[in-house]
């Protein structure tokens, strides 16, 4: 019993002192916005459910973008629901509610320029939960992207989305940026719906 309660203590010490040295490590002005905006956080690869759920249980608001796909293994076939954005969850936090993230177990680093965060527009994040709502066929790029045309969807489920267009190999593709990640959306649309801007 005394061993064990030795252990204990002896783990929160170390917790405690690397949780210090992490904040004096880290910029109290990360974020610098006194309202809620949407942010972009690295986690641990492979546990960006559990951050999510541990940062819904912190009390943060935090989305992350699932994919339900087809896994296939020696024995059987099964429906699964996968992250979009590999190692991506994001929070909305404001210069107040940011420091709850930070001691979050999973927890790596926002996304920064110059040692701020980056905020996302509200209008990224509602067009990323529209295309998963609507189950559109979609596929995810890394990278930078070419300059091409702005254009809007004008019918069809994904109305009022604007976007990149995107040609490869004859088919229209309509191209969400998300510049702050470095990633894309890129979804696959009939090119009577779109209209340029």
């Amino acid at each position: 019993m005394k061993l064990l309660l030795r252990l204990s203590l002896q783990w929160l010490s170390l917790r405690l002192k690397k949780l210090q040295m992490t904040e004096a490590a880290r910029p109290t002005s990360l974020v610098d916005s006194p309202e809620n905006r949407w942010y972009a956080c690295f986690v641990k690869p492979r546990a960006e459910k559990a951050v999510a759920a541990r940062m819904t249980g912190a009390g943060v608001e935090c989305y992350l973008p699932l994919q339900r796909i087809r896994r296939r293994w020696s024995d059987r076939i099964k429906w699964v629901d996968e992250p979009l954005i590999r190692s991506y969850v994001f929070v909305k936090v404001n210069n107040k509610s940011f420091r709850k993230v930070l001691f979050i177990e999973g927890f790596l680093r926002f996304i920064t320029f110059e040692s701020r965060a980056v905020p996302i527009p509200d209008w990224q994040i509602e067009a990323l939960k529209l295309i998963l709502e609507k189950g559109v066929d979609l596929e995810v790029t890394a990278g930078s992207f070419e300059a091409g045309q702005q254009v809007e969807v004008i019918a069809g489920p994904l109305i009022g989305l604007k976007g990149e267009l995107v040609e490869a190999r004859g088919n229209k593709r309509m191209l969400l940026r998300l510049d702050q990640i470095n990633h894309g959306i890129l979804v696959t649309i009939d090119s009577t719906l779109l209209a340029r801007i």
